[in-house]
């Protein structure tokens, strides 16, 4: 058994972030392209040069905190797809934690939410 060391999970989390160029493709209150019921409650979109489990750029979505640091990070595995990703939460309340946390559960995919203390 190892001993996690969180500390450095989310100290390299931010380096990621900082030394990544974030691209927003859907702001907030906009329509999924593909799911129109599914309407963004924050801006959504990704860290650019990056490698996700589904083979894309890494997934962030943006809180409305001032402090752009890594609040959470979702794990996600969807059955359909058969994939797993992690999804990165910038300056994310607790409440819109939840509100993403509850997106990400729904249908073929369920996930996990880990917050950062």
């Amino acid at each position: 058994m190892s001993i996690t060391n969180y500390a450095d999970f989310w100290f390299k989390l931010d380096q990621l972030v900082a030394a990544s160029n974030l691209k927003i493709d859907r702001p907030k209150r906009t329509s999924h392209p593909d799911y129109p019921s599914l309407v963004y409650p924050l801006d959504y979109g990704y860290l650019e040069n990056s490698h996700s489990g589904d083979g894309f750029d890494i997934d962030v979505w943006i809180g409305s905190l001032f402090s752009q640091i890594v609040t959470a990070v979702i794990f996600s595995v969807d059955f359909q797809k058969r994939d797993t990703e992690i999804k990165i939460l910038l300056g994310c309340t607790s409440e819109e934690s939840r509100a993403i946390l509850d997106i990400h559960n729904t249908g073929s995919q369920s996930a996990i939410l880990l917050v950062r203390k």
